[in-house]
């Protein structure tokens, strides 16, 4: 998947526009200030398309916050916010150091958005390759679950047998924790059991003689057992690459925290593990996944979002609190699927649940849809987004934790607030048994 234009992208990135609230919220002041820096020279400004509003070049709002000293920005009353450099969320597009994240997952493959994210440099046709050691206790630890546990389950069990197995895990250097992160997410991914296929053991994807990107192969029969075209390993490959990061999502917050601390690259990544199981962030798309199976087999989204409104339950795949349009990582997603035929139904089933909705409320599809339409026509469980979701985080949660390894140690100390009986209060009565 990569390409000179890809490359190109890498070194020479698009010049990047901020709206005036970004803007402030980088330089640390109201929005007021920034004008106020405007009709002072410091700053110039073009007028927004359809002339609401001002941008702002990315490239002179930082040169200004380096003169000013204003690295910190201003935070809502309530809210966390932490400096990172790694992903910018704007109006409708993400980026991933300063370069547009869709058009990376596109052009390159999993393993080098990985090593953009962490280094900051391009590595055309970089690999990892798991230790046999560190696999070896992996595959042990996870064929020792019971048979009902879910892919998360596994890749909680396999990080902590893969920190069992690697004694220099405390080594918090940079090199140290790359080399670990090139080495845990191929463990991750094969200590994952195959899915059967025609009553035997499948032993990956067909090979199309094109070489298809290599983590995705390798993850394609732990999804499915159908073989995987070049074009399915594709849209697998740039869901990889799309969900490395997006900003401090909360499994991604757990993961700083756990840096905060020191701990070790392993422990940062069982964090986000634990919460990324939740219902509201990686395990959405499984709750879309069923819901689209039962569109197709109802015939149509009308009934289906008729018992999700009826019932009070709000329909998955639906909405993004930081995107007021289409998700970009689900637009990027159709777009590659709408070149698979055997994935039509399942997509004029995703776009008939949207159209429906709309009809009550505008949301638009996020990328839990886009995955659920994914799961669905290449005949995976519901939970295949879930552990697609959970491999690609984990590049983005090493990134986190090389950022906040550079931070203040503890820094993310917050302070209770108190709501409980005033003291003193007696000592309690023993409960009689």
């Amino acid at each position: 998947m990569t390409d000179q234009a890809g490359e190109a992208g890498l070194t020479e990135p698009l010049a990047q526009r901020l709206t005036t609230r970004e803007t402030a919220e980088r330089l640390g002041v109201k929005p007021e200030t920034v004008y106020a820096y405007v009709s002072r020279g410091q700053l110039s400004s073009n007028r927004a398309p359809g002339g609401r509003g001002s941008t702002f070049d990315a490239a002179e709002v930082d040169a200004l916050a380096r003169r000013t000293g204003r690295r910190e920005p201003t935070a809502p009353a309530g809210a966390l916010s932490f400096p990172t450099g790694i992903t910018l969320i704007g109006s409708d597009r993400f980026f991933f150091r300063g370069v547009d994240a869709t058009e990376l997952a596109r052009r390159h493959t999993y393993e080098e958005v990985a090593e953009w994210l962490w280094t900051g440099e391009l590595r055309p046709g970089v690999q990892f390759t798991a230790p046999a050691e560190a696999l070896t206790a992996a595959r042990t630890a996870v064929g020792a679950l019971p048979p009902h546990c879910g892919s998360t389950d596994r890749l909680r069990v396999a990080v902590v047998a893969a920190a069992a197995a690697d004694p220099l895990r405390f080594d918090l250097s940079r090199e140290a924790v790359l080399g670990g992160a090139r080495s845990l997410i191929p463990t991750l991914v094969a200590a994952l059991p195959t899915v059967a296929k025609d009553g035997g053991a499948t032993n990956g994807a067909a090979d199309s003689g094109a070489a298809p990107p290599r983590l995705a192969r390798q993850l394609w029969p732990k999804l499915t057992g159908r073989a995987g075209d070049e074009a399915s390993l594709a849209v697998l490959d740039t869901a990889l690459g799309l969900l490395i990061d997006h900003d401090l999502a909360a499994s991604t917050l757990a993961a700083r925290v756990a840096a905060s601390a020191r701990a070790h690259p392993y422990a940062v990544v069982s964090a986000g593990l634990g919460v990324l199981e939740g219902p509201l962030h990686g395990a959405a798309s499984g709750l879309a996944h069923r819901m689209l199976t039962e569109v197709l087999e109802r015939g149509g989204a009308a009934p289906v979002v008729a018992d999700h409104l009826r019932t009070g339950r709000r329909v998955p795949g639906l909405g993004h609190r930081l995107y007021s349009g289409e998700d970009p990582r689900a637009r990027a997603l159709f777009e590659l699927l709408a070149e698979i035929p055997q994935a039509a139904p399942a997509l004029a089933a995703a776009r008939d649940v949207v159209s429906t909705t709309a009809r009550h409320t505008p949301l638009h599809a996020n990328v839990d849809l886009a995955l659920a339409v994914f799961s669905v026509s290449s005949g995976m469980a519901a939970e295949a987004g879930e552990t697609v979701f959970a491999i690609s985080r984990t590049a983005g949660w090493v990134a986190h934790a090389l950022e906040e390894y550079g931070e203040r140690p503890l820094r993310m100390r917050p302070s209770g607030q108190y709501t409980g009986p005033q003291p003193p209060q007696p000592l309690p009565a023993a409960v009689p048994q």
